[in-house]
């Protein structure tokens, strides 16, 4: 193989901009040289080629043939470095760092284990943080910039969020295996009336919903124990202390051996999707974490309850 040529990047731009601006001091300004530093890198180039370049008179300098088909391939070559350079930045940038996601959804769901692990395989510099909340904290994180972006209700967030709705979630009664309610194939609000209940917080969006059921309804609920972990709400109802009222999304498992869900009756749908704030854009990671979690909700809240939708005013 014959050696290559001995250019460098900085003759490549020195040859641009003289055929560019048809000046020697014209180029050397653009370039922020001296006029005779850039006089010898031409000279260089040309000595290197074995060919002329440009034709210089005292009026002007001009460009030769041989020089017009060099510069459109030192152009090329410094077009393709210059994108060739942007992208390794952009991956070196993303192979570092970390993303945080914010959930009102239970993240413990076996499906969501395979996102994380096919995001790693992607960006294996980049750490994942996951975080469970109410509501409210959600949209908290995310605003302050804590989360890159959160998984929320959206059924009223305000315009400085983009919000992209994926699914539905109902709510379920959860109950023990033998509890009389299981003979019933949806529970009504009224069921519940005197009924001991585990409950989460007064600022859960789930209590407040059924809080203004049961007031609809005419009566209170009975809340007789308050959690806010869904593991413990689930025991306090394996051991007899009350039922429960869940998003779809945090029901029993169908293997589950000792408590079982119904859907509630006539409840409100809630809108379930991404949330993110407007005038922020996510980095390359979070972007590509955000398109892998699409499909993770909607198969945790799918878009099958259309006539429900309907009426359910979401």
């Amino acid at each position: 193989m014959k050696p290559l040529l001995n250019l460098t990047t900085r003759q490549l731009q020195a040859v641009a901009a003289l055929a560019e601006n048809r000046s020697f001091i014209a180029a050397a300004a653009s370039l922020k040289i001296s006029q005779p530093a850039l006089t010898r890198i031409i000279q260089q180039v040309e000595a290197t080629l074995g060919m002329e370049l440009f034709s210089r008179t005292t009026r002007q300098v001009t460009t030769t043939q041989a020089g017009k088909e060099f510069v459109a391939l030192a152009e090329r070559v410094l077009g393709d470095l210059q994108i060739a350079v942007d992208g390794l930045r952009a991956r070196q940038g993303e192979q570092r760092g970390q993303v945080t996601v914010s959930s009102v959804l239970l993240l413990s769901e076996p499906r969501l284990a395979r996102v994380a692990a096919g995001f790693r395989r992607q960006h294996p510099g980049i750490d994942l943080q996951f975080r469970e909340g109410m509501l409210g904290q959600v949209i908290d994180e995310v605003r302050s910039g804590a989360a890159d972006f959160g998984i929320a209700y959206v059924n009223s967030l305000p315009d400085a969020f983009i919000v992209e709705a994926l699914g539905v979630e109902t709510l379920h009664v959860v109950l023990p295996l033998r509890h009389a309610l299981t003979r019933k194939p949806k529970v009504d609000i009224t069921d519940l009336r005197a009924v001991p209940m585990v409950s989460y917080s007064v600022d859960a969006r789930t209590r407040r919903l059924v809080d203004a059921m049961a007031s609809s309804a005419g009566f209170s609920l009975r809340h007789t124990v308050t959690v806010n972990r869904v593991a413990t709400l689930m025991n306090m109802v394996r051991e007899g202390v009350g039922l429960a009222i869940v998003p779809s999304s945090e029901r029993p498992m169908k293997a589950e051996r000792h408590i079982t869900s119904r859907p509630l009756a006539a409840a409100k749908l809630s809108r379930l999707g991404l949330v993110r704030v407007r005038e922020r854009e996510l980095s390359p990671a979070a972007a590509s974490l955000h398109a892998m979690l699409k499909e993770w909700i909607r198969a945790v809240a799918p878009r099958k309850l259309r006539a429900a939708r309907r009426t359910a005013n979401i």
